[in-house]
């Protein structure tokens, strides 16, 4: 099917960089865009046609209702809106529009973390699972944010595993707080760059955002609150457990992690491996797995993740034949033992010895006996 669509002032804006959108729509929706001199042509099945076409409709509409695409964020909606038909421009949008990001504007960039922030609007408590890079803690960072200046919430509690990625930096200099505000550094960038630094500084001295050692949580009931557990994968279990335990009223939770990147001494097992397992069948819980896909930093480090990925699936396999090579070694030792069992005419250990009498002997017995 081929069709024409008029051309809109500024329509050019949606072509982006050396039409990097025109080929992300080609690709996706398996089209081809032709810009005529006072149409653009559009070729390809009836329904992909149509989809195109809306995506024309929506940008248009966008435009004259004053709606401005900053950061990229038109790319990102059109890659949403490519891998879920039932997504559409004005409606990603929209979405947008609705939630508040303080200085920035948070646009999903990838059907995953759509499905995370709308996850984090439904259920007031989330998992989000997946390798770095994925937009995890920044989105639930963004999500707090929003709910805090709206006025759901009353505070914003940020919460991670003091342990180190394979090294040990000794006792830190100064308060508590300074202590562990290395360890929370990825979430106090989150803050200032959707908040202005004075606010911030404002919210952790009157305790607005609160930074909560995982150490000293128990017994607590966080109401009106919203809490972040970062680098959830070096919980133990008794900890996550505990967590998940301290959520009171009018709270959400956000847990973080990434199974792959596990710093637990081998011996302790990861809350979240557990929690994965233990909480997939209870109700008002959401779990929302990222992958390699979703990977919003570098272009390089999507191909490091999906390099270990393979690496580890490559190990994998070498260490199950190296399990079944013994194995088969001692069925063939097993096979041959019993064969040789059947083979020998006497078994061995059965043979009793055989005594034979000289002649002399005998005939002296018998003549004794005569």
């Amino acid at each position: 099917m081929k069709k024409s669509i008029g051309v809109s002032p500024n329509i050019e804006t949606l072509f982006g960089t050396r039409d990097e959108n025109v080929r992300l729509l080609e690709d996706g929706l398996n089209i081809t865009i032709n810009l005529r001199s006072n149409a653009i042509e559009i070729e390809g099945a009836q329904r992909d046609v149509a989809r195109a076409e809306q995506v024309f409709t929506d940008y248009e509409t966008l435009q004259r209702s004053g709606y401005s695409f900053t950061n990229g964020d038109l790319n990102s909606m059109l890659r949403v809106l490519t891998s879920d038909p039932n997504s559409t421009l004005r409606g990603l949008a929209d979405a947008g529009k609705q939630r508040s990001f303080g200085r920035r504007t948070v646009q999903p960039k990838s059907s995953n973390q759509r499905r995370y922030l709308e996850a984090i609007e439904k259920h007031d408590m989330v998992f989000g699972i997946g390798p770095a890079g994925t937009g995890k803690t920044y989105l639930a960072v963004a999500m707090a944010i929003s709910a805090l200046l709206a006025k759901r919430v009353n505070r914003i509690i940020l919460a991670r595993p003091a342990v180190e990625a394979g090294e040990r930096l000794g006792f830190l200099p100064g308060t508590l707080q300074d202590k562990i505000d290395p360890y929370l550094r990825p979430l106090y960038d989150a803050l200032y760059d959707m908040l202005d630094p004075e606010k911030v500084d404002r919210y952790l001295e009157k305790n607005v955002i609160e930074i909560a050692p995982i150490a000293f949580m128990r017994g607590r009931t966080l109401n009106d609150s919203f809490v972040i557990l970062d680098e959830a994968q070096n919980t133990t279990s008794e900890q996550m457990k505990m967590f998940v335990t301290r959520l009171g009223f009018n709270s959400k939770a956000v847990i973080t992690g990434d199974i792959t990147q596990i710093d637990l001494p081998n011996a302790r097992r990861s809350g979240l491996l557990e929690a994965i397992d233990v909480l997939k069948s209870v109700n008002g819980l959401a779990f929302v797995h990222f992958d390699e896909s979703d990977v919003v930093r570098h272009h390089l480090v999507q191909r490091i993740v999906r390099a270990y990925d393979e690496h580890k699936v490559r190990v994998a396999e070498q260490q199950m034949l190296l399990l079944a090579e013994p194995r088969s070694g001692e069925s063939r030792i097993a096979e041959s033992r019993v064969a040789e069992s059947k083979t020998a005419d006497v078994p061995v250990g059965s043979q009793k010895p055989v005594t034979t009498t000289p002649p002399e002997l005998r005939t002296g017995t018998s003549a004794a006996k005569e």
